[in-house]
């Protein structure tokens, strides 16, 4: 059986997922997750063979989540299930350790077929998303990701910062201090060229770290 974990904070996403992975002969939900940290945690701790995960996630987005569960349960897949449908998304997904990569407007035949691939240790990419990635690694400028001038806790308070968080909220859910969370926020500024915060929370909208809801 293949076991898997759902990762999505739209109810009525995880749930259609949930009934029609759970209908299949070889696959078994082990549970659904609303956020990236709830992700890694159950991913670590469950060790399902394969994660649907959500690209924007709160508190911890997909990729960042991606990255993490690769790190610490490396024998489970990660499959990204997401809107964004140009090359820079898959080429961020793949290089965080995604397995495969599938449109939110995908038919359900063709989910279930990329859990099947990813869980047997292989690739999995539409043909449509395949074009795009061929094109965004073809142009410099496209496969310049810049999230990627950032570290993975500056990813984290950016993230948080666009949510909304005060700074105090960000300290206390990162176990940092105040004054490092401004740190944080003044080197990512630096870095992305930003001056002010709403240039900071459309950077991450544009990005995809948080949803545009």
């Amino acid at each position: 059986m293949i076991r898997v974990l759902i990762a999505d904070d739209h109810p009525v996403v995880a749930e259609g997922l949930r009934r029609l992975l759970a209908e299949q002969p070889d696959m078994t939900v082990i549970g659904c997750v609303e956020n990236g940290r709830e992700a890694v945690r159950r991913a670590v701790e469950e060790q399902p063979d394969v994660v649907v995960m959500d690209n924007a996630m709160p508190e911890l987005n997909g990729i960042d989540a991606t990255q993490s569960i690769r790190k610490r349960s490396p024998r489970t897949h990660v499959l990204m299930l997401s809107m964004h449908t140009d090359g820079e998304h898959v080429i961020r997904a793949l290089r965080a350790g995604a397995s495969g990569y599938v449109a939110k407007r995908s038919a359900a035949r063709e989910v279930v077929d990329a859990v099947r691939t990813v869980s047997a240790g292989r690739r999995y990419l539409q043909e449509p998303l395949a074009s795009e990635l061929l094109r965004a690694v073809s142009d410099p400028e496209l496969a310049e990701d810049p999230l990627a001038r950032l570290s993975s806790r500056e990813r984290q308070v950016l993230q948080q910062l666009a949510e909304g968080r005060t700074t105090a909220e960000i300290a206390e859910s990162l176990s940092l201090s105040p004054r490092t969370v401004e740190t944080y926020r003044a080197r990512m500024m630096q870095k992305l060229g930003v001056h002010e915060l709403a240039g900071l929370v459309r950077f991450a909208i544009q990005r995809g770290l948080v949803p545009l809801e």
